[in-house]
């Protein structure tokens, strides 16, 4: 939990007021609403970001214009998309460099150590930290460097859960908190937030309660700091006791979260964990599905190990419930039994009952389970007819086509051969004899018959050669759509498997087309007697 709430401390947002007799009952209708519209509020974010991308595509070279437009869209990332963000405070980094301004060099790998513990990322964090010359910093981004710093640590300590190194890290963080506490403004949100920070740590829970109510009086006081605070509070709330008031407080900042399109946050998360504690399973479950929508959408490595953890918990949850409600039928019927004890004709009449309600129950599954077969054979006979008209279809029009463009042809030979009959020109209806090419009209018919079984089989050469070793799969020519072999399964597939019917419409001898068969198969890395039936289940689209 103490892991959780420093996300909860950066990451949370605004929170509207709340009133009435049931702001629990209320604030959870808003939730409810809010996530039912949350699509329209991440297009707002994406709407601005594409502004913002266009605006830094369009600008050229390396400004201070386009330095500050790149922190913008990294702004507008960080809590929404972490590879983005990541990919912007390169980008930053890299006109930083181009602009050789130490000061924006070092703000834009602060932005770098931001980015990568929002992820998780330890390791790579404390080296960006590192490599931080904080002197190059005004001293609001030094607030910020030492307060990420504090951050860091803290978080780590919470990540380590080990009694021995666990205070050196709290102790590091509450240093590096008194530091950024040195160059912070008097009265600002800044200053109040990191008091409250230390208040938390050092368990003075009251004092930490105080300041929120501070922070909710500042001017000018953003959405977002709000929520931050008020996510603080709800922990701090949680500490005290107040149970209640942590929940609604956990609300106001998750309500928050989906509005203004905040993936990057622990609110919603914790809600189903209060969900589920309360026995509250259904809005358990709502809640810790879109807490893993978000931190995978974010990719929070951290937050979807935490989220598991939460859903196993629920899941297991909900096993419990039927089983209690097995237990507690087991139970009545236990009373039920006594009771026809003292009830003997009632027994009798609830025990005949009985039976026939079971021969009744044997009945309808049995027949379930036909219906289920019988269905199981309807879907399969229909897919194969759905695909026997499919192919029907496309070689009706195929064929009356081709066949209308033969009879074309003939009508024309037919004309050229009564005029030159008349004319009594012999050697032309020789010459028109010859050049009729016998080898060419087959091979333009096998081009339209591929065409055609290509179209309605577009994986079938993938799934052919899927059935064999890679150095005997079939290689096709740039212009060639089927092989003789290709060709010769293409028409098995469409149920001709006769060989000598094959034979005829391809042109060759039945021993030639036995000799390409029995040659594919003995390539095959499947039996042969499993080879045809493999080729008949390729599927059309």
């Amino acid at each position: 939990m103490k892991f959780l709430l420093l996300f909860c401390v950066f990451l949370g947002l605004s929170a509207p007021g709340w009133a009435g007799p049931s702001p629990a009952d209320s604030l959870l209708a808003e939730l409810t609403t809010a996530l039912a519209h949350k699509k329209e509020y991440d297009a707002r974010r994406w709407n601005r970001i594409a502004a913002l991308t266009t605006a830094f595509g369009a600008s050229k070279g390396s400004d201070d214009a386009k330095f500050n437009l790149g922190l913008r869209i990294y702004e507008e990332y960080k809590a929404f998309k972490y590879d983005s963000a990541f990919v912007y405070s390169q980008k930053i980094i890299q006109v930083a460099e181009q602009l050789r301004d130490p000061g924006k060099i070092e703000v834009a790998k602060l932005k770098l150590a931001f980015i990568l513990l929002s992820s998780g990322m330890f390791k790579e964090t404390f080296e960006t930290l590192e490599a931080i010359a904080p002197g190059r910093l005004s001293d609001a981004d030094k607030v910020d460097f030492y307060f990420l710093q504090a951050r860091a640590h803290s978080d780590l300590g919470d990540f380590n859960q080990d009694a021995l190194y666990r205070p050196a890290y709290y102790a590091k963080a509450l240093a590096y908190t008194d530091t950024a506490l040195h160059y912070s403004r008097p009265g600002s949100y800044e200053q109040l937030s990191m008091q409250q920070f230390l208040a938390l740590k050092n368990n003075r829970l009251a004092e930490g309660a105080a300041l929120y109510e501070q922070i909710r009086r500042l001017p000018r006081l953003s959405l977002h700091q709000l929520a931050v605070s008020a996510s603080t509070a709800a922990f701090i709330a949680s500490m005290s006791k107040q149970e209640d008031k942590a929940f609604e407080l956990l609300l106001v900042s998750a309500i928050a979260d989906v509005k203004t399109a905040t993936k990057e946050t622990v609110a919603i998360f914790q809600l189903s964990d209060y969900c589920y504690r309360r026995g509250d399973l259904e809005n358990a479950y709502t809640f810790i599905k879109e807490a893993r929508e978000q931190a995978t959408f974010y990719k929070a490595r951290q937050r979807q190990i935490e989220i598991s953890h939460i859903s196993s918990l629920i899941e297991g949850q909900k096993i419990n419930i039927i089983e209690n409600q097995r237990k507690s039928l087991k139970t009545y019927s236990t009373v039920v039994t006594l009771l026809a004890l003292f009830v003997v004709g009632f027994l009798f009449i609830i025990f005949k009952q009985l039976r026939r309600l079971q021969k009744a129950d044997k009945l309808i599954s049995l027949t379930n389970r036909e219906l289920r077969v019988r269905n199981n054979e309807l879907h399969q006979l229909n897919s194969g007819l759905n695909e026997a008209n499919k192919i029907k279809e496309e070689y009706i029009a195929y064929y009356f086509h081709n066949n209308s463009q033969y009879i074309d042809k003939l009508e024309a030979l037919k004309k050229t051969l009564d005029t030159q009959l008349g004319n009594k020109q012999y050697t032309g209806v020789q010459k028109l004899a010859d050049g009729i090419n016998i080898k060419k009209e087959r091979n333009d018919l096998f081009k339209g018959f591929d065409t055609v079984f290509l179209r309605l089989f577009p994986h079938f050469i993938s799934q052919f050669n899927a059935l064999f070793k890679e150095e005997d799969r079939i290689q096709l020519a740039e212009d060639q759509l089927l092989t003789t072999e290709l060709r010769i399964f293409a028409l098995i597939r469409l149920g001709i498997d006769d060989s000598e019917q094959i034979s005829r419409m391809l042109g060759y001898s039945i021993n030639t087309i036995y000799t390409y068969k029995t040659r594919v198969k003995n390539r095959s890395i499947v039996p042969n007697e499993e080879f045809e039936a493999r080729i008949q289940a390729i599927q059309a689209v």
